[in-house]
């Protein structure tokens, strides 16, 4: 058969209505997202382990299975530490990971734990709108780093010994911070700092190597400082210690996938921001049952203890991040005006 007469025949079958050429599967794309908290179920368990789940659930569901993903709990795929770094490189999909902890690498992203700037959720949660997150957004697009879910949580100090409520009741104790600016008022308070991720409280604090810790209430209970725990001042109601836990994807990774998937991605994550706050405003609550049963002290802070460590940090912290470079500056000045 000659070539003419093979593309004839073939062309006749092709507008033959009783032809259909084979069926290909659509291919997938498996991203990695990694944390450190402990894992669990998309129904049980810590919430931000709980969020990377449903988000993952729900991106495979609107990109009919075009994404799919492995969730890594636990640091079990890399350190900690090593995360946000790996993002920038586009050596790691996804991660929910305080973004203070990488403070050594981009000073910049300190102002997601900046000791008394963000006081309630209401002012935590119009961060991301307000021109003060819109230039932080810009930033870490700039740097390799595209947010998914901006997630805000209330933290609370435990420690072996007695509450430390007021600024001077650190006087002489080890503590943790969970930031250089939190640890400058520490500092400041007269306390010794000790710089570990979230997941080493417990050892270090079952050691003697730290008295006391200030973490988000769902790592109090997480990582059951409770155990090793005579007392809590929980971040119910009042706090001078908010956190920045966003879910972040690499900018690189992001940018190769279609549109239809990014907006995916976006829309999940933007739409699980209520879930996140509503579980971190139970979970300061729970906290206080958690470690009242445990037979711990409980205390909470008023307004004007919390004025107290503000202007502590006013004098210390503000001015020190703002004096950084120039971004930290403006960062510093815009988000001022949420205070």
């Amino acid at each position: 058969m000659t070539s003419m007469k093979r593309r004839a025949l073939l062309g006749a079958l092709a507008s033959s209505p009783l032809f259909t050429f084979p069926a290909f599967a659509q291919s997938s794309t498996n991203l990695k997202i990694s944390h450190q908290f402990p894992g669990g179920t998309i129904t049980e368990g810590d919430f931000r382990d709980r969020l990377t789940r449903m988000f993952a659930q729900e991106v495979e569901k609107r990109t009919n299975g075009a994404l799919k993903f492995s969730i890594y709990p636990g640091s079990s795929l890399m350190k900690t530490n090593a995360q946000f770094s790996a993002m920038r490189k586009g050596a790691l999909d996804l991660s929910l990971v305080p973004i203070s902890y990488s403070g050594g690498e981009m000073p910049e992203v300190n102002i997601g734990l900046m000791p008394g700037l963000i006081t309630s959720y209401e002012q935590g949660y119009k961060f991301k709108d307000a021109e003060v997150g819109r230039a932080f957004d810009d930033m870490l697009k700039a740097k390799g780093i595209q947010m998914v879910s901006w997630i805000w949580q209330a933290g609370g100090m435990a420690s072996r010994t007695k509450p430390i409520i007021e600024p001077e009741d650190a006087r002489g104790l080890k503590v943790r911070g969970g930031s250089r600016e939190m640890d400058m008022i520490l500092k400041e308070a007269g306390a010794a700092v000790v710089s570990v991720p979230s997941n080493e409280i417990y050892a270090a604090m079952q050691t003697g190597a730290m008295d006391a810790a200030l973490t988000s209430s769902t790592s109090l209970i997480s990582f059951r400082l409770e155990e090793v725990s005579k007392a809590l001042t929980t971040g119910r109601g009042k706090s001078y210690w908010f956190m920045l836990e966003p879910l972040m994807m690499s900018k690189a990774v992001f940018d190769k996938l279609p549109k239809d998937q990014q907006n995916a991605i976006m829309t999940v994550g933007a739409e699980l921001e209520a879930f996140a706050r509503k579980s971190a405003q139970e979970d300061d609550n729970r906290v206080a049952e958690v470690y009242q049963k445990a037979g711990a002290k409980v205390a909470d802070l008023n307004e004007a203890t919390v004025k107290k460590w503000q202007d502590i940090a006013r004098r210390t912290a503000w001015r020190d991040y703002a004096a950084k470079n120039e971004n930290c500056n403006k960062l510093m000045h815009l988000a001022e005006k949420l205070v």
